[in-house]
């Protein structure tokens, strides 16, 4: 199981390993709008962990640009294992 760290309020939510963060991010506040990773609405910041999660997409290199490591897209990262800090 992986642990997702919601750094505002300290909520920790168990996923299984390979999931998308997604559902767990919307339940947390964190807004969503196309949910294709081309509107940026779910922008959120990675505090520890970066490493814990998948490649960025395509979307998300056009979004944010290439190399960018401590920003995402919500709706296209999936969670690999270990535990992740995020804000938003």
């Amino acid at each position: 199981m992986a642990t997702l760290i919601f750094d505002h309020s300290g909520d920790e939510v168990e996923l299984p390993d390979n999931s998308p963060i997604a559902e767990a991010c919307e339940e947390a506040g964190v807004p969503f709008a196309c949910t294709e990773g081309v509107c940026g609405t779910c922008v959120i910041e990675i505090k520890e962990g970066n490493e814990n999660l998948s490649k960025a997409t395509q979307e998300e290199e056009d979004f944010l640009g290439e190399g960018t490591s401590h920003e995402r897209l919500a709706c296209q990262c999936r969670i690999k294992s270990g535990r992740v800090r995020i804000t938003f």
